[in-house]
């Protein structure tokens, strides 16, 4: 007879991020991953409590890959203060992250813990803009502005529409960058 694996919890948290980035918190019911997974629901309840635990794990591993490994990864790789300013940015706001990060915010205008720890990760990803730009400006007014504008500007970007007449969208964020980073 063949043992019964489980379902390994990172596969549910995967698969909770994905419904929290398609759909929002209401997306992310355990019948639904179950079915999506194609496994009964009892796997779920061996590794979480109830749905509201299942919801922390989700912010916690988001917290987590938004956050340490986007930093530890940038670190890793070196690099001057203002590659590691784009590197961030684009790790951070990254087409794996980004859904995820844009239907937390989404979340925390409804939930008021999950906009705790949203400004617990928004403190964080400005105190290391702030750090890098303090490399190549002494003025802590001008770090401030620029690390509220790069990170505007990461997080904004995607909630523009407009077009760019004469130009690409990658273009123009990437001058509007080096513009911040000069």
């Amino acid at each position: 007879m063949v043992a019964q694996t489980r379902t390994p919890r990172a596969t549910w948290i995967d698969a909770g991020l994905a419904a929290l980035a398609a759909g929002g918190p209401d997306a992310v019911r355990v019948d639904l991953l179950a079915k999506a997974l194609d496994v009964t629901r009892g796997g779920f309840y061996h590794h979480f409590d109830s749905r509201r635990v299942f919801l922390d794990a989700l912010l916690e591993t988001w917290e987590h890959r938004s956050t340490d490994e986007v930093l530890d990864r940038v670190e890793a790789e070196g690099g001057d203060a203002r590659d590691k300013v784009r590197k961030a940015g684009m790790l951070t706001f990254s087409k794996e992250l980004l859904p995820i990060d844009l239907a937390v915010r989404d979340w925390a205008r409804r939930d008021k813990a999950v906009a705790r720890r949203l400004r617990r990760v928004d403190n964080r990803r400005m105190e290391y803009l702030r750090a890098l730009i303090m490399t190549f400006s002494d003025d802590a007014d001008d770090v401030e502005a620029r690390s509220m504008l790069a990170f505007s500007l990461a997080i904004g970007s995607h909630f523009i529409a407009a077009d760019h007449p004469g130009s690409s969208r990658r273009h123009v964020l990437a001058r509007a960058t080096q513009r911040l980073l000069s």
